[in-house]
């Protein structure tokens, strides 16, 4: 055990030309150390695991020629420091009183101080002046993960270097490398699977690496990628791909509760879901398949698939897994977020009230036998032969109530084309406006009860009016708008439901007019209140209060 070391520590850069995926930088630094160009305060600043603390000693072993064993990291005039555990202004002082003294050997004292961003307000003032005149001797390399934390008198006085994400290409053929080297039986695939999970970071690789050949065998195989990182893979999406487009729930949320039950966590299965919807989406256009990092077989097979497959269908599904990605935890069942995202994926192809048929939308089995389907278009005839069991499908509230599409508003009902579906006459139940204001009242009260007060407050900002089948309010601004209408599928659902009416729609206009009538800065809303109760003002006086 003693012989052993960590890859990241076995494998870190001792050069330049051995640093990944930061050849620009590389390249600007050892060209300014060759032409002795070199700024005397430096700013390395990036995602963590990217070489900023590696490129930081190989420049101050470079900026020191001769004398200096090319095997170590560390030298006498090359000096380290923590700024997480040395962040107070008496350390900074005990560093200006050092850097006073030249160094014995070499030509330059080096001083790397990593996450700089962590020092104090004190100690980044103590530090301003050595750094805006350092002594001729004296190079600092400053590093930190989060730059915008560095005061912009520090940032001023640095040449900033940033360190960028190192692809997925650079880290799978580092990690080949290595495995070569080692003499590790490796599958090309899960090299890549590593690569996605570090996002960037060769260090993050490094652990990921080792860890999966402490696992089990010296072997990286998908079955040990996978397991170790409690990864689904991609079949097992696909599984679940088919079952969305063929709207069999029931099997959809026997396979999802499977997932589940094997450990996987809720979360990890939608935004791994998103992904690969993702995928899908970039994997139709041969311009954008370059951004699916991937095994060309992988990418054929995701080609194949994303071309049976609407575009518009598969940014709805992102949309819908992302929505519940965001809500997810803070989400009190979550099991049950997670059921009802996969129903609402596999409700999509059912209400698409545009009534045009562009996703592989309408399983055969939905259909009469003798009816064929060429290229996603169902003539008139053939509708007429299909239309019981069609109807049947798009008329249960159910699913109905799970579609993204159901707000949409439809449009030239009068001229049906031969990709519409004919739908039979409803049933809707009538309505007046004092319905609508009744309803809504009811509606911002149950918002109210729920603790969602914003909601509540912007309902009551106006009396919604009806206009044939359209519920009409209007708002002081924008930012009311955009709020509301986050939840525009939710008030219309509500309001279908209990109206017993499923053609309702809503309509969000602003009006500046209005907006000029309400009370804006602090002053106004004490006027306004001193003016209705003038005990306000004995009040403010009492307790000396300010505006």
């Amino acid at each position: 055990m003693g012989d052993y070391q960590i890859s990241a520590r076995k494998y870190r850069p001792k050069s330049f030309n051995e640093v990944v995926g930061q050849e620009v930088i590389t390249s600007t630094l050892e060209n300014a150390v060759t032409t002795k160009q070199l700024s005397q305060a430096l700013l390395f600043t990036g995602p963590r695991g990217v070489g900023k603390t590696s490129c930081a000693r190989i420049l101050a072993r470079m900026i020191n020629e001769g004398g200096i064993d090319k095997d170590n990291d560390y030298s006498f005039n090359i000096f380290e420091l923590d700024a997480a555990s040395n962040n107070g202004v008496d350390g900074i002082r005990n560093l200006t009183d050092q850097i006073r003294i030249p160094p014995q050997t070499g030509h330059f004292k080096v001083y790397i101080i990593d996450e700089v961003h962590m020092l104090s307000s004190s100690a980044f003032n103590a530090f301003l002046k050595t750094l805006e005149e350092p002594p001729k001797h004296c190079v600092f390399i400053l590093a930190t993960t989060e730059k915008h934390k560095i005061i912009p008198t520090i940032l001023s006085r640095c040449q900033i270097y940033d360190f960028k994400k190192i692809s997925v290409e650079d880290i799978s053929s580092y990690l080949i490398n290595i495995s070569k080297k080692e003499k590790v039986k490796y599958n090309e695939n899960a090299i890549t699977v590593i690569a996605k999970k570090a996002d960037g970071s060769m260090r993050d690789a490094l652990q990921i690496y080792d860890r999966i050949l402490n696992s089990k065998t010296n072997e990286i195989s998908i079955e040990n990628v996978m397991e170790s990182l409690n990864i689904i893979d991609n079949q097992v999406y696909f599984d679940l791909l088919d079952l969305i487009l063929d709207n069999k729930i029931p099997e959809l949320l026997v396979l999802s509760n499977t997932i589940l039950s094997k450990g996987m966590q809720g979360d990890l299965l939608i935004s791994g879901l998103g992904t690969f919807f993702r995928d899908l989406l970039v994997s139709k256009d041969p311009k954008s398949i370059s951004l699916f990092s991937t095994d060309s077989e992988t990418k054929l097979r995701f080609k194949e698939a994303s071309s049976k497959i609407d575009l518009n269908y598969l940014i709805e599904s992102i949309k819908i897994t992302n929505e519940c990605d965001i809500n997810y935890s803070r989400s009190i069942n979550q099991n049950l977020l997670i059921e009802l995202t996969l129903m609402k994926l596999a409700s999509l192809n059912y209400n698409d009230e545009k009534k045009k048929l562009n996703y592989k939308i309408i399983p055969a089995s939905y259909f009469n036998s003798n009816l064929i389907i060429k290229d996603n278009i169902i003539s008139k005839e053939e509708i007429i032969d299909v239309k019981p069991k069609l109807d049947f499908k798009i008329d249960q509230k159910s699913t109905s109530r799970l579609s993204l599409k159901s707000i949409e508003r439809k449009e030239d009902t009068n001229e049906l084309s031969t990709n519409d579906i004919i739908e039979k006459p409803s049933d809707n139940a009538p309505y007046t406006e004092l319905d609508v204001i009744a309803l809504w009242e009811k509606y911002s009260e149950m918002m109210e009860e729920n603790g969602r007060y914003n909601i509540a407050s912007i309902l009551r900002i106006d009396k919604p009016e009806l206009n044939n089948e359209t519920i009409e309010l209007t708002l002081p601004n924008s930012t009311n708008k955009v709020e509301l209408e986050s939840v525009k599928t939710e008030i219309l659902e509500y309001f279908r439901e209990h109206l017993k009416n499923k053609d309702v729609y809503l309509k969000i206009t602003v009006d500046e007019g209005v907006q000029e009538k309400f009370i804006y800065t602090d002053k106004d809303k004490y006027d306004l209140m001193k003016k209705k109760n003038p005990n306000i003002e004995l009040l403010k006086d009492a307790f000396n209060l300010s505006i």
